[in-house]
């Protein structure tokens, strides 16, 4: 399964090690490299203002440590543009982490782009890649010294995830552990390997490489087939259309609060004002926040994605219906 994972994203299978899931490999992976900043006086580091909270939270906790944390805001539509990552980088910049895909906007970030522009830095490159891979795969075979991949997203078990640590010029990335007491992992994460989530994560990566054309030409036709629904409505769709996955929509609608929306809409599917993990709650979005949209439409907007492959039976006008008798 190591190899069948790691072959993926054009890497050997010593270059990938096994986690609980994306939020522990951004941490391993942002956390484990800042000893190594400590050591060489470079403790500058670049990410976006958009990034998921298991990013932006353990860069809040460096900057407590003396890390110079530089968040670059997105264009209006959610976009990051490598050439403005590069003009930040200084002698001391240890590291840019970008994610792949928004998880709350579907963005599509230029990682291939900025990966090439960072391999003749000596900065390292982290993405959380829980929304890209096995979707975008492609995206992430070049040259990225670290990736964090969370298996739920594709179909396997919750709790299984990986982290790849790609080689440079036969150099390991220099992480740290963050926890002791085994060697296992590399020594980066410690303790018996959960084999049967292992071989599911194994699995469902195989079938999205086998499907992903067919999965995401079906989420890109149920994409038109709700937003034709949402057309009867009174909306504002977020992001940047050119440059999204078809399995993530984020809306705001007019004359609608969206926490109680979120209430009228909970027995037709599940939606959040944030990322998937508030589903069923209410939680003003760090990342509308940054787009520069109305005060409404920030503190409004809702977030809809489904599983490529799985939405072939949903029919969005009961939830299209639901939305136009809230607005009146």
């Amino acid at each position: 399964m190591r190899e069948l994972l790691a072959g993926q994203l054009n890497a050997g299978p010593d270059e990938l090690i096994f986690t609980s899931g994306a939020t522990e490999s951004n941490n391993i992976a942002i956390l484990g490299l800042a000893p190594h900043g400590i050591a060489t006086d470079r403790r500058h580091i670049i990410a976006s203002a958009i990034e998921h909270k298991a990013v932006l939270e353990p860069l809040a906790h460096l900057e407590s440590q003396g890390f110079d944390i530089d968040l670059v805001q997105p264009e209006p539509g959610g976009r990051i543009s490598a050439e403005a990552v590069a003009q930040r980088l200084r002698p001391d910049t240890l590291l840019v982490s970008l994610m792949h895909v928004n998880n709350e906007i579907g963005t599509i970030q230029p990682v291939a782009e900025l990966a090439d522009l960072l391999r003749a830095t000596p900065t390292y490159f982290h993405v959380d890649a829980a929304q890209g891979f096995g979707k975008l795969t492609a995206d992430l075979v070049g040259p990225i010294d670290m990736i964090s991949i969370s298996g739920h997203k594709i179909g396997a078990p919750k709790g299984i995830g990986a982290l790849l640590l790609r080689e440079r010029d036969f150099d390991q990335v220099p992480l740290t552990p963050l926890m002791y007491g085994g060697g296992q992992e590399q020594g980066l994460r410690p303790g018996t390997l959960p084999v049967p989530l292992i071989a599911g994560l194994g699995k469902a990566a195989e079938i999205v490489a086998d499907d992903n054309e067919k999965w995401m030409a079906s989420a890109q036709a149920f994409r038109l087939r709700l937003l034709d629904a949402l057309s009867r409505t009174r909306y504002h769709l977020n992001g940047d259309p050119d440059h999204t996955v078809p399995h993530i929509v984020n809306v705001s609608f007019d004359a609608v609060d969206a926490e109680a929306l979120i209430v009228r809409l909970k027995n037709i599917a599940a939606v959040s004002t944030g990322s998937a993990c508030t589903s069923a709650s209410y939680t003003p979005s760090h990342v509308l926040a940054a787009l520069n949209l109305s005060d409404h439409a920030a503190s409004n907007g809702l977030r809809l994605s489904w599983i490529p492959g799985h939405v072939q039976d949903f029919d969005p006008e009961p939830l299209a219906n639901a939305i136009r008798e809230f607005q009146g």
